[in-house]
């Protein structure tokens, strides 16, 4: 088992980057201290981890604000804090974002990966900076494999298909990470990972964008006829299967994480809405009325399913949280953080959403 000691975290303020160091945090086995570089862009939010701030910052818990793409940056984050360990969150990640505008995919799902992987072949190949053993871990998706039809579901072997500028600057990402292992022997892993949900989601995904506008009773947006089809993990579980992988993941593997919970959008949406109406006491029915269906997305993928029977059989990981609990314990938290939601949904995000949403009625 690995001993990790100075976690560098890319994207630590997003969604999954937060809620995975209170995972590491948590852990009883790690001592170390984790580094937190974000760019705090529309979706990094500061104050997804000020509980971490408040207890851990300085001690075992460093923010470092910066691009991923700038290679001086990293590089002096490298020598200040001797990191072994790099966890790579950091990414664009919304397909309509991508849809709508391109580059900045490009410059930081793949030049930024790129800008990580040299510095940390840099430093620790072929004289290492650190005495200690080291890991570059990718956070990739499922989407990198396309869409999938009424059956099967996709294994680390599936060929790599993607149909949106996001899933082709993740599929590209991949590809260089595993290049770093095979031409110089850089130490990587690689996890593929189904849709997340859970606390701190940046509102323009589906499950907290749907939970906020049943709770301010705004129109609920579906592409197309709702039928697409995602199969969903809750983020704890999720994040539980990248450390198991850090600790004990083979270097050059690739790893499928997927919650074996397939949901069609549609169906997922009303059992949200009964969810909540029970809640705080509202009309399911009315709130049914406010469904829209909105023009589809160009590309949208069918149906994605995960094979993550590698990491269960080598790893002995599996999910703890069935979709029913994991449903309940999100609403309640966007029920009790208005304050977080809304100090987001006031800025960008809305004008955002409006105008990609609003515009396809």
């Amino acid at each position: 088992m690995r001993k990790l000691q100075n976690v560098l975290v890319t994207g630590g303020l997003g969604f999954i980057g937060s809620n995975f160091i209170r995972t590491l945090l948590k852990e009883p086995a790690f001592t170390g201290k984790i580094i937190n570089l974000d760019k705090i862009t529309y979706a990094g939010n500061p104050a997804s981890l000020k509980d971490v701030q408040e207890q851990f910052l300085d001690t075992r818990y460093f923010f470092e604000k910066g691009d991923i793409t700038e290679r001086g940056v990293i590089e002096q984050i490298f020598i200040k804090y001797h990191i072994d360990t790099v966890v790579h969150f950091a990414a664009e990640s919304h397909v309509d974002r991508s849809i709508l505008g391109p580059e900045n995919f490009i410059k930081t799902n793949v030049l930024g990966t790129f800008t990580l992987l040299e510095t940390a072949r840099h430093f620790w190949l072929p004289h290492k900076t650190v005495d200690r053993e080291v890991l570059f871990h990718h956070i990739s998706t499922d989407e990198v494999y396309g869409s999938l039809g009424t059956t099967g579901s996709f294994s680390e072997t599936s060929p790599y298909d993607p149909h949106s500028p996001y899933s082709a600057s993740k599929a590209a990402s991949d590809h260089l990470v595993l290049s770093y292992y095979y031409t110089y022997g850089l130490p990587v892993t690689i996890s593929n990972c189904s849709n997340n949900y859970g606390p701190y989601q940046f509102p323009e995904k589906f499950i907290p964008l749907s939970i906020l506008n049943i709770i301010e009773e705004k129109p609920l947006p579906v592409y197309g006829n709702g039928k697409n089809i995602r199969d969903w993990i809750y983020v704890g579980d999720h994040n539980r299967a990248v450390l198991k992988i850090l600790n004990e993941g083979g270097a050059g593997q690739r790893y499928n994480i997927g919650g074996d919970n397939e949901w069609e959008n549609i169906r997922l949406l009303h059992t949200l809405i009964d969810i909540i109406a029970r809640k705080i006491n509202l009309d399911s029915e009315k709130i049914r009325n406010t469904i829209k269906f909105v023009k589809d997305r160009p590309g949208h993928d069918l149906r994605y399913a995960i094979d993550c029977s590698k990491i269960k059989k080598e790893l002995g990981w599996k999910q703890d949280v069935n979709f029913t609990e994991g449903l309940s314990r999100t609403v309640d938290w966007y029920l009790g953080n208005q304050d977080w939601a809304g100090q987001i949904r006031s800025g960008d995000y809305q004008k955002w959403i409006e105008k990609n949403y609003e515009e396809r009625n």
